[in-house]
């Protein structure tokens, strides 16, 4: 299927592995420029050769911006231009007890978790606006509606997301701009898959034999299996796409029917 992004800008924060990468690479096959995005000058760098290697005249860009440094953000800002689709991807995630959690950590989150889309999203909004088409997709997650007992700072920052882009969505009322959000159960994402190589290595056994296990203990799953990031990427390249015309203001789940509920 042609998605018609061909000539279409994208900037997708947090893009140098994982589901970042998975959809960066994905809007790059489908024609779109690409800018990626890390914290690491080395790591953007690497990424953007590996683009450019698997996806042979895509000639992606990258920028190094962490986003829990406020300079740093206003120095990306800055230096972009012209953007049809905003990927706002980027984001921490780890087991704490909600007890343990300090405040700065918190803050930390809703930097990056929350104010990153934020930031961005004021970035280049109105030129969509006023160009009278455009995309902003913030990849949420499962976590941010049934929010996890172990997860709770990760799971509301996921939730204050999936609010901020419900209100940006109405602002676009009557243009060809749309907002949405996808959300993504477990997945096996290069972060997933290092911690599970870490567990399997403590407890001496394969790591097939303990992502099997702990995937497994989750009741609500009809996969059964993790997600691949590619499975989340195609749908956010989708969403990104002229096709997409009629969706907007939507949270919609590639989740592996996790949730039970309905949104």
């Amino acid at each position: 299927m042609d998605l018609k992004l061909s000539g279409k800008t994208a900037f997708v924060s947090g893009s140098t592995q994982g589901i970042g990468y998975a959809i960066a690479a994905a809007i790059a096959r489908e024609g779109g420029r690409l800018t990626l995005n890390g914290r690491d000058p080395a790591r953007v760098e690497a990424a953007v050769d590996r683009l450019r290697q698997e996806v042979p005249g895509s000639d992606p860009s990258g920028f190094a911006a962490d986003f829990g440094e406020p300079e740093e953000v206003e120095v990306l800002l800055s230096s972009l231009e012209r953007i049809d689709i905003l990927v706002n991807n980027v984001g921490l995630f780890g087991l704490a007890e909600f007890e343990t959690i300090p405040d700065e950590a918190w803050a930390r989150y809703f930097e990056v978790n929350v104010m990153s889309g934020v930031r961005l999203s004021r970035h280049v909004l109105p030129g969509m606006l006023e160009r009278g088409w455009g995309r902003i997709i913030f990849v949420s997650s499962e976590s941010g509606v049934n929010v996890p007992a172990d997860m709770v700072h990760y799971g509301a920052t996921k939730a204050a997301a999936l609010a901020l882009a419900n209100g940006l969505a109405k602002r676009t009322r009557g243009t060809s701009v749309t907002v949405n959000s996808v959300l993504g159960g477990p997945t096996y994402s290069d972060g997933v898959a290092a911690t599970v190589a870490g567990i399997a290595a403590a407890q001496r056994v394969p790591v097939e034999q303990m992502r099997d296990a702990i995937i497994g203990q989750n009741p609500t799953t009809l996969l059964e299996r993790f997600i691949e990031p590619d499975e989340i990427a195609n749908l956010v390249a989708y969403l990104a796409s002229p096709l997409a015309s009629a969706t907007n203001g939507a949270a919609l789940r590639v989740d592996g029917g996790v949730l039970t509920g309905t949104l």
